[in-house]
Formats: structure tokens, sequence, C-alpha cells
């Protein structure tokens, strides 16, 4: 029997809000999220701007939750909670429950603050809480305890791309009858001077302090690296009879990925996307559908001068001619680059520029480089055909991890 996965509930907690709506609405307006760190900030970091999380997690979360948890984790439960709500808090027996939840990094920011400790008070000052602060299975282990998840939870690690990877993972499990909800998704939150100064040392940043607002700019010219952002994306998906048989709301339909990898650098893109066509091409199959389907797609377009001209080349290869008429929008523009939660984020708007047929903006392109032969949305949110329509959501990893995802309407 065909098990086709849906999803029911979507949650986020990002740079441009404090949950999925919020979020939404911002992105459709175009407002970007990158703020200056401040005169507190290191005056020898190269880059002193970033999009933080625009709602604390610790001013939603309880004191001892906070204290338990690292940033990460704090920003994905947030994320879940509200998820797991929107799915109506669904009655079902946790050995089909399941989680997966990744980040590109993990608890670094605790495992900083831990050596400050030890540094600077004594080793048995540490937090008997550190260790479950910094695994990188942090934030999928206390999803899955919150949820009471007991089919597995599971934590993929694939860079930039391990949100997206977690999704494609979450559906295999459905897809294969080991469960019939899975909690899914991505989290990040690094924004500390030692990542900071380790991304900048890479050049891979932009250092266009003086002007944050601007600083995130796919596909301009002027373009001069990513800003780090931070936050977390989780989607509730299930099994599409189950779905209905609860009366569960669905936004839309979970179509299928392709995973594949580059072995070009361990940092930098394979210039021709090969291994990111045939992620693309690979997606479109799984998903039982044509290029000529995918009318939107949201780009990972981080703002690096190599990667948004790869990518634009992968997308070219993939769709072919649809690459002429197809949406594509770069919404790191806004949010920044949340890094393994980016897949995750960008996933829910790709799920609801579906539902809304509405393909949301990319912002700050002032030059536009005509080398990017795609057609962008620069002037403003555009809307989406009527009728059963796909949307492409790209996610690439330093290492060579391409992921590509296809959601299609409901």
């Amino acid at each position: 029997m065909t098990r086709n996965v849906v999803v029911t509930g979507i949650g986020m907690t990002t740079p441009l809000g404090g949950d999925a709506p919020s979020t939404w609405e911002r992105a459709l307006a175009g407002i970007p999220g990158t703020v200056s760190l401040g005169a507190d900030w290191p005056e020898d970091q190269p880059a002193k701007i970033a999009a933080l999380m625009i709602v604390n997690p610790v001013d939603v979360l309880d004191r001892v939750e906070t204290r338990r948890m690292d940033r990460s984790e704090q920003c994905a439960l947030v994320a879940a909670r509200e998820a797991w709500a929107d799915a109506g808090k669904p009655s079902i027996d946790p050995v089909r429950l399941g989680t997966v939840v990744a980040s590109g990094i993990g608890g670094v920011n605790s495992l900083i603050q831990a050596y400050e400790i030890i540094r600077d008070k004594g080793a048995t000052r540490v937090s008997p809480h550190m260790v479950t602060m910094i695994m990188p299975n942090g934030p999928a282990a206390m999803v899955g305890l919150e949820v009471g998840a007991r089919a597995g939870v599971h934590t993929p690690v694939s860079a930039c791309a391990s949100g997206a990877e977690a999704i494609s993972y979450a559906a295999k499990m459905i897809e294969g009858d080991r469960a019939d909800i899975v909690v899914a998704g991505g989290t990040e939150a690094c924004i500390n001077i030692v990542t900071m100064a380790g991304f900048a040392a890479m050049r891979a940043l932009s250092t266009r302090n003086d002007d944050p607002s601007t600083a995130s700019r796919p596909y301009d010219l002027g373009r001069d690296g990513f800003v780090m952002g931070e936050g977390a994306g989780i989607l509730i998906l299930e099994e599409e009879e189950h779905a209905k048989a609860r009366g569960a709301k669905i936004y839309g339909r979970y179509g299928g990925a392709g995973l594949t990898s580059d072995g070009h650098h361990i940092a930098q893109p394979d210039p021709d996307g090969t291994g990111a066509a045939r992620a693309i091409r690979e997606a479109i199959a799984d998903a039982d559908i044509t290029a000529a389907d995918i009318v939107h797609v949201n780009a990972h377009a981080t703002s690096t001068a190599q990667g948004d001209y790869a990518e634009s080349v992968a997308i070219r290869r993939a769709l072919g001619g649809q690459a002429d008429t197809a949406l594509v929008s770069a919404t790191k523009s806004m949010t920044g680059h949340l890094l393994g939660g980016a897949g995750a984020v960008e996933s829910i708007f790709s799920i609801l520029a579906l539902r809304d047929r509405v393909a949301p903006p990319t912002i700050n392109i002032v030059d536009f480089d005509e080398s990017i032969e795609l057609n962008v949305t620069s002037n403003g949110p555009v809307a989406l055909p009527a009728g059963d329509i796909a949307a492409l959501n790209n996610s690439f990893g330093f290492g060579g991890h391409d992921i590509a995802l296809v959601f299609t309407s409901h």
C-alpha cells in the first residue's frame, strides 16, 4: 500500500517572527531580519552583524527549561510546541510517533560557556546538563521527550543541508511504515565569537557592517557573503489517511527528495552544479511529477558569489525550459542563513507559498547579476498559478551535501 505524506502542522521561531504566522507575514512583506551586534561585539571581528531571533526563547520557556538546554535546543522546542499545537496535539500510540530534528553545528554556545566557566571558576562549577546541552542530537531528544516519541529519535548532520535532510528522513519513516506521525525539522543557534570568526576567516560572511538590513543580497553583483542567522523550523509530517481519519487540516503534500553529493571541495560548490542538478532531478522523479510542474523554487541562495551562481546553473540544468518561468525566491535575503535550520524554515516557506499561491520576495537586489539566468522575485511577492502545482526547496551544505525537496499543493 502506498503511504503518502502530508504536512499537518508547522512552527517557526526566526529573525522575522516568534511563530509561523508572524514569520510568514514579515517574509511576504520583505522585512529584513539582520541587525548590528552592537558595541559589545569585539572590535576585531570582521563581521559585526547577524540575524538574531526576534523573540528570545528564554522569554517563552520557563526558567528551569532554559537552564537545562542550549539555545539551539530552546528554539527547537519553541517551534515544536507550536507545530504540535497547530496539528491539533494528535493522540497517537507513542511507538508510531517519531522525531527527526537536525542541527548543523549543535550546542557550541554551551561548549564555549563551559570552557569559560572552567577557566574562570574551575571544573567543579560546570553544569551537570553540559553534555546534553552540547550533543548534536540534543534538540531531537528534547523534542522527542516533549511529545513522547518512541518510533525513533534521529539527527542527520549535513551542515547547511541538515534541516532538509531531516525532513526527507522523517518522510521515509512514514513511507516505510515505521511511524504515522514524525515531528521533523532543523534548528541552529551559534552566533558567537568563535563561529563568526571562523566563517569570516573563510570569507563566507558579509562584512557590510554599516548597513545590516541590506547585507544579505543573493543574486546582487555586490553580494559579499551570507549573514549568520538563528532559529528553528518544525513540521508535523503525517501519513495522509491517518491525517484524514482524525480530521486534520492539511497544508500540502510532501512529494519527494533527492540526496546527492558533489565530491568536489569541502566548502566550495561544484561550479557546474552537477550534484545539485541530480538532486533536483531525483526529487522531481521521487515526487512522480515533471519539471514542468515546478512553479516555485525556494533557492538555497546564501549570498555568496560562487554558491548563488553554481545553484543557478544546477536549477537550469535540472528544470530545462521551466527555469525560464518558475518563480525563484531567495528568502535568506530576509532571514539570514540559519545553517542547520535553513532547510526546515525554507520548506515551511515553500509549503505556505503553495497554500497561499504566492512566492515571497527576494530583497536587497540593487544590481542584478545577469549571469544568474533565473526568474527571481526581485520586485515583491508574486502570485502563483491555480490548480495542482509543486514547489522545489534546495539546501546545500559544506562537504558537498546536495538535498532537494519537492512539495505539492493539496
